[in-house]
């Protein structure tokens, strides 16, 4: 033991002893007490939080009520607007039933391991997204403010589609709906139907003219819709007062936004199979197509739904695993959030599939009728022979079936002049066929079928109270994404920043109640978020893998969880999982440069829709919303690599915050190679759940370590003793 560490001892003990009163422990029973180790924190069993009476530390960090509250606040966030209308369309698209082969495979490779990653680190750190990754290495601190960036980026257009659904909402209150007819126009002479909406459909020229009042391209403002913006403003205040404190206001509600869509769904389904058509929906729906399994196309999108479905990268799952007790068993919560998830988005295709079979089954009954009527009027002129219709057809009251028979022998018998008779097959595959995703499907090709429910609209405004939920609780994990690092990292307090957060995104989301602003969400939501989000998720493995060290984070895990996690995680975050992730961002890039860059625009004069380019300066702001995503990466990296910030400058790297005052600290970043907490092998390490005992053991060297990172952990505790280095986490 070296001869000066007892001298070192008696120096420091009335000092510690004075500034933490009575949580310090004083060992100073004999030398065999100290002859191990370096700064180690202690577990404490009745409250996970951290907190030291008499000296002036952070607060209380927050802790969920119970786990149920926990769990359906990350079901939630988790499953949001996509798993309602992406997943199935994506199933519809790529092979029907033979889509959940690479759904399930991919979930089991890239999304459960890399979910639980998120889950474990923010439990393990307990501090946001910039808190986690500057902890584990500073130089990679810049990953948690790209989650922060992404993440507004998608609240400023993610709360404007919650609007749509609050309008729509309260326009449900009404017998028949307003999108059931098309409105009549008056003159001075005559009264005609909407020229528009003759040309498309009740439901198409209520969304585009009643609601958005869209212009007809990107550069045409056409000013403020002010009914959207009252929309957006009421999301806005909905948002804010559900998170102005935090969990514990947000995470009550979740009782109520979690479950109600559970309760919809489910009545929707039953309703849905009592319809006519129902199963005729459900059964293509799930009837594979196992050749197009063979498609990579297949694989990157089901990769790219995985990926989003779990939220990955945007920082709300570590936020909330970060109000969790230290052993509290987040392998379980991972597999069992992400099975839910997907059985959401199967119920979710149950019900779609379901009525829009129902919708199918009408339409195909109005072609039938048409068509019948054009048989009967080619059989009066002449056109076609009385001989060839079998005699047991009745065309007053003609079935699909005998219509699909009619038209098979007329195509047969004229098959030269066929295209020329204007006659249509008419079958219900095809309407199916027709796949539908996004708005179209919630607010077109859904409020069409619900016109012809029974007690339309009780069903409408539970559709829409769903689709407001749904977004809510993704909401709620978004905004905590931000507020929540945030918050620990320069300790602001959290209803000023939520009050300023929602204002701000607010007025910028102004942008998007334009009636342009259709095309604005369309942009954010290509451009913003996809390949900054993959790239973060990449860094995450690699922060965890490479830079911590995946050998270190499984003895972390068999020490926070009490048992050791399968070797199944080894493999797929150390090698498995990167790979694939690459794989999907090299795909992602290659489809984004083959597609050409543009927008769907509504023409008011064809009622139909039109694909635009994008001019040069929307071009622009595609590219600066991927690149000001990603920027705080290396902008971070270079900082601390070329040391632009010192120690005495307050980076983050070297100051830690105290109530009222801030103390600077001496950072090391060379050489690390202990476990997220010094003290303790690896295998025995306890937690940075910093209770109420702290005491310091002496290792066999001369210096004293602060906790790893002291910013977020205790090294407040040695700020006084700029001789003490901070090791590199």
């Amino acid at each position: 033991m070296p001869k000066n560490s007892k001298v070192v001892k008696r120096e420091l003990d009335d000092e510690v002893i004075e500034s933490v009163k009575d949580l310090l422990s004083n060992e100073d029973s004999s030398d065999d007490a100290f002859k191990k180790s370096e700064l180690m924190v202690d577990d404490q069993e009745e409250k996970d939080a951290d907190v030291e009476e008499g000296s002036d530390v952070e607060d209380e960090r927050p802790a969920w009520n119970s786990k149920l509250q926990y769990i359906l606040a990350q079901v939630g966030f988790s499953v949001g607007l996509g798993n309602v209308w992406r997943f199935p369309y994506l199933c519809q698209k790529n092979g029907g039933g033979a889509y959940l082969v690479p759904y399930l495979i991919l979930l089991l490779i890239i999304g459960i391991p890399l979910f639980f990653l998120e889950l474990a680190v923010g439990q393990r750190i307990r501090r946001g997204s910039i808190g986690v990754w500057n902890y584990i290495s500073p130089k990679l601190g810049g990953i948690g403010f790209a989650s922060c960036v992404v993440c507004f980026f998608v609240a400023l257009y993610y709360n404007v589609i919650i609007g749509w659904s609050l309008f729509y909402f309260s326009q449900s209150f009404q017998h028949p709906l307003p999108w059931d007819q098309c409105p009549l126009v008056k003159n001075t002479s005559h009264t005609f139907v909407e020229p528009e909406c003759e040309k498309s459909s009740a439901t198409t020229y209520y969304w585009y003219r009643e609601a958005l009042n869209i212009s007809n391209s990107l550069s045409e403002s056409g000013g403020l819709n002010w009914k959207m913006t009252i929309c957006l403003l009421v999301a806005w205040v909905m948002v804010g007062l559900a998170m102005i404190k935090g969990i514990q206001s947000s995470g009550k509600i979740m009782y109520f936004s979690s479950l109600f869509p559970y309760v919809v769904l489910l009545c929707f389904l039953i309703r849905g199979l009592l319809l006519n058509g129902a199963v005729d929906g459900i059964r293509h729906m799930f009837t594979p197509k196992l050749e197009i399994m063979l498609e990579p196309k297949v694989w990157r999108e089901a990769a790219t739904q995985v990926f989003f479905a779990l939220g990955l990268g945007f920082g709300g799952v570590i936020a909330f695993s970060s109000y969790n007790k230290r052993d509290n068993n987040c392998h379980f919560d991972a597999v069992l959030v992400s099975f839910i998830n997907f059985f959401t988005s199967v119920l979710a295709t149950l019900v779609v599939f379901a009525v829009l079979g129902f919708k199918a089954n009408i339409i195909n009954e109005k072609c039938v009728i048409q068509n019948s009527e054009k048989i009967l009027k080619l059989l009066k002129i002449g056109n076609l022979s009385q001989d060839i219709i079998p005699h047991h057809i009745n065309f007053s009251s003609i079935t699909a079936e005998d219509y699909n028979l009619v038209y098979d022998i007329i195509q047969k018998v004229k098959e030269e002049e066929f295209a020329s008779l204007g006659l249509k097959s008419c079958q219900i595959e095809d309407e199916l066929d027709k796949a539908v995703q996004g708005t179209g499907l919630a607010f077109i090709a859904f409020t069409e079928a619900m016109t012809h429910f029974p007690a339309s609209p009780f069903w409408s405004v539970m559709f829409f109270l769903m689709l407001v939920n749904l977004g809510l609780g993704s909401m709620f994990g978004t905004i905590e994404g931000i507020i929540t690092p945030i918050v620990d990292t320069f300790k602001i307090r959290k209803e000023i920043l939520t009050v300023i957060c929602c204002l701000v995104a607010f007025f910028i989301g102004l942008i998007f109640v334009q009636r342009s602003g259709n095309y604005f969400v369309t942009m954010f939501d290509d451009y913003s978020a996809t390949l900054p989000l993959l790239i973060v998720v990449i860094l995450e493995n690699i922060a965890v893998t490479r830079i911590y060290g995946v050998d270190k984070f499984m003895e972390d895990l068999k020490d926070m969880l009490g048992f050791s996690p399968s070797q199944y995680y080894y493999y797929m975050w150390k090698y498995v999982s990167p790979l694939v992730l690459l794989c999907l961002l090299v795909a992602s890039i290659v489809q984004m440069g083959l597609s050409p860059p543009g927008y769907n625009a509504w023409i008011e004069d064809t009622a139909t829709e039109e694909f635009h380019s994008y001019p040069s300066w929307g071009m622009i702001v595609c590219i600066s919303l991927m690149v000001l995503a990603i920027l705080p990466v290396p902008i971070v990296f270079m900082v601390r690599r070329c040391n632009l910030i010192d120690d005495s400058s307050g980076s983050l790297a070297s100051v830690s915050y105290k109530r009222g005052r801030i103390i600077k600290e001496p950072v090391n970043l060379e050489g690390d190679n202990t476990s997220l907490i010094h003290g303790k092998s690896p295998s025995e390490v306890p937690s940075p759940n910093f209770g109420k005992n702290i005491y310091r053991k002496q290792t066999g060297s001369p210096t004293l370590d602060t906790a790893p990172n002291g910013r977020y952990g205790i090294g407040y505790l040695m700020a006084d003793m700029p001789d003490m280095p901070e090791s590199d986490l």
